[in-house]
């Protein structure tokens, strides 16, 4: 059974930083795509950003881009969100995702496809 643990959250005044990383288990980590989702008190589940399972392709919500970034170690079992520049919008429970795809090309944007998802990290930002 393949496990997802998210750890890195806390409370972050606007402009700081936070780095979240996702530990996976139970299964082969280099043959996954990764994506990380976040949910705000009242809103739905929205995509956050993705990459591909060798690392070669990422994405990122409009919302995110140039503030966030994705990565992932394949020796580590660990994908990785830092997030810099953090608004009071960005508040909400992070949650990282897995799905079995070992295409280096192919990364994977909705939450629909993925098998796998953590327990989630709460991420506040104070204004």
């Amino acid at each position: 059974q393949v496990q997802l643990v998210e750890s890195g959250g806390g409370l972050v005044q606007t402009g700081g930083s936070l780095r979240l990383s996702c530990a996976v288990s139970g299964g082969t980590f280099s043959r996954y795509a990764m994506g990380w989702f976040r949910q705000a008190p009242g809103k739905e589940r929205e995509f956050v950003s993705a990459i591909s399972s060798g690392g070669g392709g990422t994405h990122y919500a409009d919302s995110v881009k140039g503030r966030f970034t994705i990565s992932r170690d394949n020796a580590k079992n660990t994908v990785y969100l830092q997030m810099n520049s953090l608004k009071p919008e960005d508040t909400a429970v992070y949650y990282c995702a897995a799905v079995q795809q070992p295409l280096d090309t192919i990364v994977v944007v909705t939450a629909r496809p993925y098998d796998y998802w953590g327990q989630g990290t709460q991420v506040t930002v104070s204004s």
